[in-house]
């Protein structure tokens, strides 16, 4: 799934998340009978052409008498060559907002209107089915080692109840009839059904269900109802990490976190403090689980785990603060409302898991006790292409391979160097996925092929290629904090045109040097984002640490000018060096 949610994990620099719902923001919903569309506005960023609104139908289609809004956005392709037939797409989750994709979607299919569906209960549906009090326990585990979830959950369950919310109105079967009703509200004869994740699910139910209105079905890491996720979570990350070369050495890491806890401080998006969080193996194990999901991380994750076998703690900074925005960006409710009526009883739960969010989930689920709900035997009749990444660790190939192979008519296409949701991060499966929908029926090439050409994925990175400081990651935080780097190269390009101009050589080549090492620096970083924005949460390109010597031997050319002309900006000049060599070698690396 997109996220096992509580760690929606993403290196890159993501928009922030609204606030979480407060117990007052759902009101008692109101009695209302069939189906129908309700305008709006957008409640994000959409492209010119746009319509949003909400689709108004029963909260539980087997005991009518309340309704729901889902939320939905239409933007209409102005294409010369317009296709009848849009693209509707659903992310994943259980849990993700769908409505901010849709100018990247309308890029991806310009030819095409593209409608992108929230699921009941996200975040621009209503009731919004936000569970603070279980973002709370899990921030609670973290810092203090309090387990509290069966309390959180009988809370968030009260408070949502008294709002009107019936918990067994939010499952797989219903969020695929309100696709279904929602073509048919729209006027659309037919559409292209496009699932990532969880949503894969839906869209499979709602192609069975709608046969005649679905013309095509996308699948891009697909999660069967043949899987046993929890059972299977702890093997889809060892697999993956034995597929990336990381198994041995991501268990020594584990193995010392265990015996040495790390304590990171991250900020509380609750409340907006910092706080302290207590990091063991297996909270890093969680926390790998999701970071592998990213294409960036992937590329980074040789140095990265080496990094933490070496007992350097740095770069978990990074993945506690995403912790925090994993909490805030996804309607826990809605995921665990899922989670507990179809996936859960589906698992065994034989053995205890080292994921701490496996643990959670069941602890929630046990605590609800909400009725399973009747497994799907759902198959597609349209034609179906299924994308997966080769490292996955959520929807891994190894079960997605054999379930669109179980699709009468699928087609699989597997991508190197990628994780989950390959269509976010990979430009090659854009293109097959395009041309997938441009003509369903026609052969399609059975792999993803190579991706890692420019403008393709990022190229995986070995454990000697980064020097691991958390530096960069603080400073793209704080960009105060590399004032001295912007000083010293300040005072280094004075040196150069001063000494040049007076014809003073030592401050002339001191200026040269200091500014060849400040433009050095600045072009290894920029390269390595313009690569790669995630590896900068690891560190810079090896390389940088010859520029520090560099650096020091222009503060010396320039301690050589001072002892033969004692003056004050040279005086300056050295003094500002100096500093520097303190920031780069006792901070910065």
């Amino acid at each position: 799934m997109i996220t096992r949610v509580l760690l929606a994990l993403a290196l890159t620099v993501t928009p922030p998340a609204p606030p979480a719902p407060t117990p007052t923001a759902t009101p008692t919903l109101p009695p209302g009978p069939s189906a129908a569309l309700e305008a709006g506005p957008c409640p994000v960023a959409v492209p010119p052409g746009t319509t949003c609104g909400s689709l108004v139908v029963p909260q539980r289609r087997d005991a009518p008498g309340r309704t729901i809004k889902v939320g939905y956005a239409v933007h209409r392709s102005t294409a010369p060559a317009r296709r009848p037939d849009p693209v509707v797409y659903m992310s994943g989750g259980p849990g993700s907002a769908s409505l901010q994709l849709t100018g990247f979607l309308s890029q991806m299919f310009p030819d095409r209107d593209v409608v992108t569906v929230e699921q009941r209960g996200g975040r621009y549906s209503w009731p919004r089915l936000g569970c603070p009090e279980l973002a709370q326990a899990v921030l609670d585990r973290l810092t203090t080692a309090a387990d509290d979830t069966a309390g959180a959950a009988a809370r968030c369950r009260a408070r949502l109840e008294q709002q009107g919310v019936d918990l067994r109105g939010y499952t797989t079967k219903e969020i695929a009839a309100d696709v279904v009703a929602l073509r048919s509200a729209l006027g659309y004869p037919s559409w292209n059904l496009f699932g990532v994740s969880y949503s894969t699910r839906v869209m499979v139910d709602a192609a069975a269900a709608d046969p005649a209105g679905t013309r095509s079905v996308l699948l891009d890491s697909f999660l069967p109802q043949s899987v046993a996720w929890y059972d299977d979570a702890r093997r889809n990350l060892d697999d993956t990490l034995a597929r990336l070369g990381l198994k041995d050495r991501f268990a020594a890491a584990a193995r010392r976190l265990d015996a040495a806890p790390a304590r990171v401080t991250t900020v509380d998006p609750l409340r907006g403090t910092e706080v302290v969080a207590r990091l063991d193996g297996d909270d890093v194990a969680t926390v790998m689980a999701e970071a592998l999901h990213e294409t960036g991380v992937i590329a980074v994750s040789a140095p990265l785990v080496a990094a933490l076998a070496a007992g350097r703690d740095e770069p978990l900074r990074p993945l506690a603060d995403a912790v925090g925005d994993g909490l805030v960006s996804h309607e826990l409710g809605l995921y665990e409302a899922v989670q507990c009526q179809d996936e859960i009883p589906a698992n065994t739960f034989a053995a205890p898991s080292r994921l701490f969010t496996v643990e959670m989930d069941k602890a929630v689920c046990d605590a609800w006790k909400l009725p399973a709900a009747q497994p799907s035997a759902a198959t597609a009749k349209a034609p179906v292409l299924v994308v997966g990444g080769r490292y996955d660790p959520t929807t891994p190939p190894r079960t997605s391979r054999p379930a669109a192979e179980a699709l009468p008519g699928a087609r699989f296409a597997e991508f190197d160097g990628t994780g989950h949701a390959v269509f976010l991060s990979n430009p090659c499966a854009r293109r097959l996925m395009a041309a997938f929908v441009e003509a369903p029926t026609a052969a399609s090439p059975a792999t993803g092929g190579d991706c890692a050409a420019p403008g393709g994925v990022p190229p995986r990175l070995a454990a000697g290629d980064l020097h691991v400081t958390g530096s960069p990651y603080v400073i793209s935080r704080s960009p105060w904090l590399a004032a001295p780097l912007a000083l010293f190269a300040l005072v280094a390009l004075v040196q150069l045109v001063a000494g040049a101009l007076r014809g003073r050589a030592l401050a002339a080549f001191a200026g040269l040097a200091g500014a060849a090492a400040a433009g050095l620096l600045v072009q290894a970083a920029y390269g390595l984002v313009s690569e790669n924005e995630t590896a900068l949460a690891v560190g810079l390109p090896s390389v940088v640490t010859a520029y520090g010597w560099l650096a020091a031997g222009a503060v010396a050319l320039t301690l050589a000018d001072l002892a033969l002309r004692r003056t004050w900006w040279r005086a300056g000049a050295a003094l500002t060096g100096a500093g520097f060599l303190v920031w780069w070698f006792a901070w910065f690396l």
